[in-house]
């Protein structure tokens, strides 16, 4: 190996690159906490009027650590990347693993997609109310796909340091609107009405926990980056607590102090008024225009850092399950100079353009059907997931027993988690007609659900032909896969030599050739 390229086990991830504060960037930018304060909690006071708003996310924090209790567990474990897709086959069997990986890929991608339109939305408001550029919302989703394609092919700490500068801008912007709602309270006094149980218990509550559950998508995603974390065995655990413990009680402390800064009475009008600029007219009263403006612009940015987060997340995904054969050997295909999921990375772009453009040839709204939609369809995935990883914890400590994780560890916490969750999907799904703001009875309703009850099962229908034909290899699943030998030639020479009936395609071993392309 050349002294300018990085250590890796080729044609692998490159190992060892992420600390805990690293991965911690990628796990909390996936939540974007301006894009909650400014969309999701906006959205979750506009629609149901719960007072109880900022509870929910203390609540939902406690349900989300003890669910992390066995999924950190596990990761101490098992340190090869693909999380869910890893942890179900070591749990539950490669079937499920298999089905796990597809509902995974299509979760990730689906939220990932939606975010272009909520991306696009933001950026072109932005720039026609300070630039008087009047583009399309689908000019600058164009925009934000090839930066992200571009950051997605290169080294992994570099997009970390760029989510981290990002995170940290966009931290700062909601600290300080935190500081100024507290400070002025419009009632005089700061109300502490967010904080009580009595509020949240009330109408609307269904619909406040599923919409306060998908501010925390993107904090499970820690155990992705395993294979590339400097000490998987204590650096993920640490950066999903970190993330569930900051979030859990930035977004409480946020959404208090929005409420405190409009008024319990009024809170709720505002939000539901599209011209009151929540909570950006309150930053703007607090710090004036020029603040203002550039907490506008860290919102476009607080989404882009969440689009390149999944971006990732989906690439390493794709990567895991093409360097065990579950999809095709040319899927796991990394950079030599890098060391990037190349042919994740291409796949997740190319897929993403696809989907964007269709949506955009139907003339459908980024908001109320690309974003809303997508976003929909990848909560329920990921909470299903979560659920599934829960048992799996449970199977996995029962077949490989360890005396370094106690019963709360093994069992307690994942059943607990388990049963919990389960309530969250029963209420998403119970109020899905004003989550997409739809009629009740309407087709959507039951197709969104539906998406990821097909892909399931088509995960299940693959895992059991792969079972059938390829014992070996199913016997491998989950296990990490074998590494394999770097080769010259890139991604395109091994889809030339596959067309062509070429030998550089795979060996009978597994091992695949030509995967690698120069940066």
């Amino acid at each position: 190996m050349s002294s300018h390229q990085p250590a890796a086990l080729a044609p692998g991830l490159i190992r060892r690159q992420l600390g805990t504060f690293q991965l911690s960037f990628y796990t909390i930018s996936a939540s974007a906490p301006l894009t909650v304060l400014g969309g999701g909690v906006v959205a979750t006071l506009a629609v149901t009027g719960n007072l109880g708003t900022p509870l929910s996310f203390l609540v939902l924090g406690v349900v989300l650590a003890v669910w992390a209790v066995g999924y950190t567990a596990m990761s101490r474990h098992l340190d090869y990347g693909g999380a869910f897709y890893t942890y179900l086959a070591r749990g539950l069997g490669g079937v499920w693993g298999v089905s796990g990986a597809a509902v995974a890929l299509v979760a990730y991608n689906a939220i990932q997609i939606g975010l272009y339109g909520l991306f696009g939305v933001v950026a072109s408001a932005f720039a026609e109310a300070q630039f008087s550029l009047a583009w399309s919302w689908y000019a600058w989703a164009a925009i934000a796909w090839a930066v992200v394609g571009l950051l997605g092919l290169f080294k992994v700490d570099l997009s970390a340091k760029v989510l981290g500068v990002l995170l940290v801008a966009e931290v700062a912007a909601v600290a300080a609107f935190d500081i100024g709602g507290f400070g002025h309270p419009a009632a005089g006094s700061i109300s502490w009405q967010g904080l009580s149980p009595g509020e949240l218990i009330g109408p609307g509550l269904g619909i406040v926990f599923a919409l306060s559950t998908a501010a925390f998508v993107g904090f499970e995603s820690g155990p992705v980056y395993s294979a590339e974390a400097k000490d998987p065995r204590r650096t993920v655990a640490r950066a999903t607590y970190i993330a569930v413990g900051f979030t859990s009680i930035f977004y409480c402390l946020s959404a208090l102090a929005l409420i405190v800064a409009a008024g319990p009475d009024q809170v709720a009008g505002m939000a539901q008024d599209p011209t009151s600029g929540l909570p950006f007219n309150f930053i703007e009263q607090y710090y004036g225009h020029s603040i203002a403006v550039i907490a506008n612009c860290l919102l476009a940015t607080s989404v882009f850092a969440a689009l390149l987060s999944f971006h990732n997340v989906v690439a390493r995904y794709t990567w895991s399950a093409g360097h065990e054969g579950v999809l095709p050997r040319f899927t796991a295909a990394t950079s030599r100079r890098t060391g990037a999921p190349m042919a994740g990375s291409l796949l997740q772009s190319l897929l993403a353009a696809i989907v964007v453009a269709v949506f955009v040839a139907l003339d459908k709204d980024p908001m109320a059907h690309l974003f809303t939609w997508l976003s929909y369809i990848a909560a329920l995935g990921i909470l299903l997931l979560m659920i599934g990883t829960s048992l799996a914890v449970v199977g996995y400590f029962r077949k490989s027993p360890s005396a370094a994780e106690s019963a709360w560890h093994r069992t307690v916490a994942p059943v607990l988690a388990a049963v919990a969750l389960a309530a969250i999907v029963i209420v998403t799904a119970a109020n899905a007609d004003a989550l997409l703001n739809a009629e009740p009875g309407s087709l959507e309703i039951y197709v969104m659900p539906g998406i990821i009850v097909l892909t399931a099962l088509v995960g299940i229908v693959w895992g059991l032909a792969l079972r059938a034909s390829d014992p070996r290899l199913y016997a491998g699943i989950g296990g990490g896969g074998t590494e394999q030998p770097a080769a010259e030639d890139g991604l395109g020479a091994l889809l030339q030599a596959r067309a062509a009936g070429g030998d550089a395609t795979l060996t009978g071993s597994g091992d695949a050739t030509g995967i690698h392309r120069r940066f």
